[in-house]
């Protein structure tokens, strides 16, 4: 048995997030494993850049309100307990509503492939 004691806090850096974004690691799986878990806790109106993952991502949502959107799919508000899957190479962003927090777990096998950050007029698509 091996107990893993707490990894500090970490900001999303600005270059791959908007707005303010913390970080809480769960576990990184052993090589050859690529698994990543992380808590991903989201102000009001944060949010990734677009981005996809080697091997997909699975978001798990704890609290909050969020959005996720796929690229050139609509916008979708997620809530706890829900599991969105992003498959392998597909393109998206996941953040806050304007108006909650939101925090999900983000299980990856894969590097992430970050692209251009998504603009307030996108993001704000998801809110009219």
């Amino acid at each position: 048995m091996e107990i893993s004691r707490k990894a500090p806090t970490a900001k999303g850096p600005a270059g791959t997030f908007t707005g303010d974004v913390w970080i809480d690691p769960i576990t990184r799986g052993l090589p050859p494993s690529q698994l990543n878990v992380a808590a991903v806790h989201f102000s009001p109106g944060a949010r990734t850049a677009w981005h996809s993952h080697d091997g997909g991502q699975t978001l798990y949502v704890t609290q909050g309100r969020g959005l996720v959107q796929a690229r050139g799919q609509e916008i979708i508000q997620i809530n706890p307990g829900d599991v969105i899957f992003a498959p392998d190479g597909e393109e998206h962003w996941h953040g806050a509503t304007p108006d909650h927090f939101m925090t999900h777990l983000s299980i990856t096998e894969g590097a992430p492939r970050w692209a251009e950050h998504v603009s307030d007029t996108e993001y704000h698509r998801g809110n009219t």
